[in-house]
């Protein structure tokens, strides 16, 4: 698969089979809301989710990433909010979840262990010793020790300090295990505050330590947000999404090295022209074939009317791409609506044949002259041989007063 999620590579992925090849191996579906962490039974033939049992974590689920061995989910949690506004919270955790063999249920491995803000992204690096996160608000990288156990160790000291950027957004290792890339957004300006620039974070890495850290930062960062990176299975490639923006471009490896220039920057909108509200590339996803790019397109913004919040209108679905296997560029297929407000993220299952995408909120829609609601929950498509999409069926969730922000799917 690629990323958990959402949106990964070697270490996350069987090795790419044909679309069409079936497999015998299960595959279990996770995802929150807020504390509560459910699992679902993955039918690949079918194309159905099951739910199954819960397990309620500290704090709200912001990000998970299994251990290599896909026996372990590491999970990071949090009390605070999402978005620039919130107030800080005063719970935040690393944990480790044990997958039982065979079914996919969690229990709690070892204790939670404390960590000292908001953490909105995290993985492992390539042999699974040690846990990357990512924080927002302040702005952070932080390496933590996965013991010989597999419970959360203690964090690993950094010989200097952290250029972390503005608004860190998500942390990989690259598949040699060589580079650590933290993904900086940034922030857009509004008419009460001037753009924070955004800039990808690059860092020697060597056993949970970082140096030599270098920042690609185009126009020195302006105009340029990005929030997530996919690795290509075979080839030196690195996908990005830039949020603000609403593009995707390339980068490359060369001699172990990250060259700094963006290549083939490409739009995620069908109707670039058409702006109704903001709107937000999200989370990126390589095809285990390596032959196809998805990116999570989002809007979420309302208006009042009639006394009721309702949503401004937007592009809210994935759009898919051919990569052109000679130069790594990116080539758009096909856009398609997800069937739900803002997909904060989607999976690719193992084998390629299905694309899940979460939506974290329920929001009021134009329906004609009336209002509807549409619920939060996960929406299922067909990949086909082309790598287009095609919409199955969605699984509304009541969330409450709760959300749902992260899911991904592990082959155990």
């Amino acid at each position: 698969m690629t990323a958990i999620a959402a949106s990964c590579a070697a270490p996350m992925t069987s090795a790419a089979r044909p679309i069409g090849e079936r497999m015998q191996s299960r595959v279990a579906l996770y995802a929150n809301v807020g504390p509560d962490l459910s699992r679902y039974e993955v039918d690949l033939e079918a194309f159905t989710l099951t739910r199954r049992e819960t397990i309620t974590l500290p704090d709200n689920v912001q990000y998970a990433w299994p251990h290599r061995s896909r026996r372990f989910l590491y999970v990071a949690t949090s009390n605070t909010s999402p978005g620039n506004g919130a107030a800080p919270g005063n719970s935040h955790h690393l944990l480790a979840l044990k997958i039982a063999e065979g079914s996919g249920a969690l229990t709690p491995h070892g204790p939670p262990l404390a960590i000292p803000s908001r953490p909105i992204h995290l993985s492992t690096d390539i042999p699974s010793e040690n846990i990357l996160v990512a924080f927002n608000k302040p702005s952070g990288l932080r390496v933590y020790k996965i013991n010989d156990d597999f419970t959360v160790g203690g964090e690993v000291a950094q010989a200097a300090p952290i250029d972390a950027g503005i608004y860190a957004h998500q942390a990989r290792v690259t598949p040699d295990n060589r580079l650590a890339i933290l993904v900086t957004r940034g922030n857009e300006g509004t008419p009460a505050h001037i753009e924070e620039p955004g800039a990808i974070k690059v860092f020697d890495y060597e056993r949970g330590r970082l140096s030599d850290e270098i920042s690609i930062a185009p126009d020195g960062g302006r105009n340029f947000g990005p929030r997530h990176l996919d690795f290509h299975p075979t080839q030196p490639w690195i996908f990005l999404s830039i949020e603000t923006q609403n593009q995707v471009a390339l980068l490359r490896m060369k001699d172990g090295r990250l060259e700094p220039e963006l290549l083939f920057r490409t739009g995620t909108l069908a109707e670039p022209d058409r702006r109704r509200a903001r709107q937000a590339a999200g989370a990126i996803h390589v095809h285990p074939n390596g032959r196809f790019l998805y990116v999570a397109n989002r809007a979420e913004q309302t208006e009042e009317l009639r006394g009721t919040q309702v949503f401004k209108g937007g592009e809210n679905g994935i759009a898919v791409y051919v990569i052109d296997q000679k130069t790594g560029e990116s080539i758009p297929v096909q856009h398609i609506e997800s069937r739900g407000i803002h997909p904060r993220t989607f999976h690719i299952d193992p084998s390629g044949r299905m694309l899940v995408a979460e939506h974290n909120l329920p929001v009021t829609v134009r329906d004609g002259d009336d209002l509807r609601l549409v619920a939060a929950g996960l929406s299922v498509f067909r990949i086909g041989d082309d790598g287009k999409l095609t919409f199955i069926r969605k699984y509304d969730v009541d969330v409450g007063a709760q959300s749902m922000f992260w899911m991904g799917m592990i082959e155990i």
